[in-house]
């Protein structure tokens, strides 16, 4: 029985947006007067593991040698998101130096592509800014200024639109079905019915079903590796919850465990837990937010 990945969301994005026609399609929504820019214009600077508990950017994309923007989704809201753009953004001009050859310690000035920074946000809250600042999270004044430009659906029907509407479909049909096959099949049938996605959904299907499904054997495994790393450090705190349910056993017992142990304690635990499944697994099965599960990782 197959079972929706917890980052469904993330991972149709980055492939959506890695095909050339909707790689196109997302940077002429960006710059629509850029109208003779060609497929071949493009080049894709993803990066991977960038930052220590191997977290990704979504997409990174170059356009000819003039820019590269880099953009995230997001369907939990995050003010931390400039600093995460910047830790992605020294990497990728890291590797543009590299591939090159760029010296910076000679006299001539060095050209690079001009940065644009944008995070997709698909949740609904309310009263989102426009645009994210790193100089907000200072604690003082500071003279490095980052600036991540916020996207929302606007109704305009374009591809992030599109996208958009598909991430909240699927958030309804989870809320209704859990994550299930169900919530899954409910979520292809709407968007395919409404013709969101559709050319892309159609013509991609297979590999769309393979991106949103995980084999329940594995989602059962990370569910029995989770239980035994929490219960070596919380065992009183959820075991009788988890034998009643595991996801509302988890969540009450990691959060009575986290209220009762000292700061190290937290992030030992989990610091373990990175071994076996990821940041958004965590968030998810302890309802803790992921950027707190980031800072106890980096402790």
């Amino acid at each position: 029985m197959p079972t929706p990945k917890r980052d469904i969301k993330d991972s149709l994005f980055t492939f959506l947006f890695k095909q050339p026609e909707y790689t196109r399609a997302l940077y002429l929504q960006l710059h629509p007067e850029d109208t003779k820019v060609t497929d071949e214009d493009f080049k894709l600077v993803t990066l991977e593991n960038v930052l220590v508990i191997g977290q990704h950017n979504d997409i990174g994309i170059q356009v000819r040698d003039r820019l590269i923007f880099l953009v995230e989704a997001q369907s939990t809201f995050s003010e931390n998101i400039p600093l995460r753009m910047l830790m992605y953004l020294a990497s990728t001009y890291k590797e543009y130096v590299e591939d090159h050859k760029l010296s910076l310690y000679r006299e001539r000035r060095v050209s690079i592509p001009r940065p644009e920074l944008y995070v997709v946000y698909t949740g609904e809250k309310k009263n989102i800014p426009d645009t994210l600042c790193l100089s907000d999270l200072y604690n003082g004044d500071g003279d490095v200024e980052v600036n991540v430009k916020v996207l929302r659906d606007d109704g305009s029907g374009d591809i992030l639109d599109q996208y958009i509407e598909f991430s909240q479909i699927f958030d309804r049909q989870v809320k209704e079905y859990g994550r299930t096959q169900k919530a899954m099949d409910e979520t292809l049938r709407i968007c395919l019915e409404r013709g969101i996605l559709k050319p892309f959904l159609e013509s991609r299907r297979k590999e769309v079903v393979d991106i949103m499904t995980t084999l329940f054997d594995q989602r059962q495994v990370w569910d029995i590796e989770l239980y035994n790393v929490a219960k070596e450090k919380f065992q009183e705190g959820y075991q009788e919850g988890y034998q009643e349910g595991f996801q509302e056993g988890f969540r009450e017992g990691f959060q009575e465990g986290l209220q009762e142990s000292k700061q190290e304690k937290r992030a030992e635990l989990v610091k373990n837990m990175l071994k076996k499944v990821s940041v958004a697994d965590i968030s998810a099965l302890t309802g803790i937010p992921q950027d707190e599960v980031e800072r106890l990782a980096n402790s």
